[in-house]
């Protein structure tokens, strides 16, 4: 099973489109696996910064550089935070059968041809959905000393919407 996540209640088809922020891609359809549908756990529009180690080994590089025993480490703008407290978003269960993994970022996949979703479910307390899941989930005034720390080979990141983000000032 995919999924995909919506501020949308009522998509009948996932029609393959090509993205803004990636107009080179060919059309496609894009999900997420279970493992990596945290990211997607936030309005759509927020600017976000998530890190988790990705094997045993990363873990206490990942523990110390983040000062957390958490599974993940999410970040978000506090001037998100009402957005994000009030976001209501809609997961929508994916037949897997004509996705392939994207090559580009790990846990994603990609159809060419339209999909009808099996289901849809509202999320509505994102922040609590987080702690459920044990995710370390910062909310911090300015994303930018987050987001270099993240990028690393030492554990898996992804940064998604930085261009919503305050702007990087001489600080950060």
């Amino acid at each position: 099973m995919l999924f995909h996540y919506s501020e949308n209640p009522s998509i009948e088809a996932f029609v393959p489109h090509i993205p803004r922020s990636n107009p080179t891609q060919s059309p496609s359809v894009w999900a997420i696996d279970e493992d990596h549908e945290p990211l997607y756990w936030f309005p759509r529009d927020c600017p976000r910064v998530t890190a988790w180690p990705r094997i045993g080994t990363e873990r206490s590089h990942f523990e110390k550089a983040f000062c957390t025993r958490a599974r993940r480490v999410h970040a978000m703008e506090s001037a998100w935070l009402d957005a994000m407290r009030s976001t209501v978003l809609y997961r929508y269960s994916l037949p897997a059968g004509s996705f392939l993994p994207w090559p580009e970022a790990g846990g994603q996949w990609i159809s060419k041809v339209v999909v009808e979703p099996l289901e849809v479910v509202p999320i509505s307390d994102l922040i609590l959905r987080h702690a459920t899941a044990g995710i370390d989930l910062r909310i911090v005034p300015d994303l930018w000393p987050m987001h270099d720390l993240a990028v690393s080979d030492l554990w898996g990141f992804s940064i998604v919407r930085m261009r919503n983000a305050a702007p990087r000032t001489r600080d950060s």
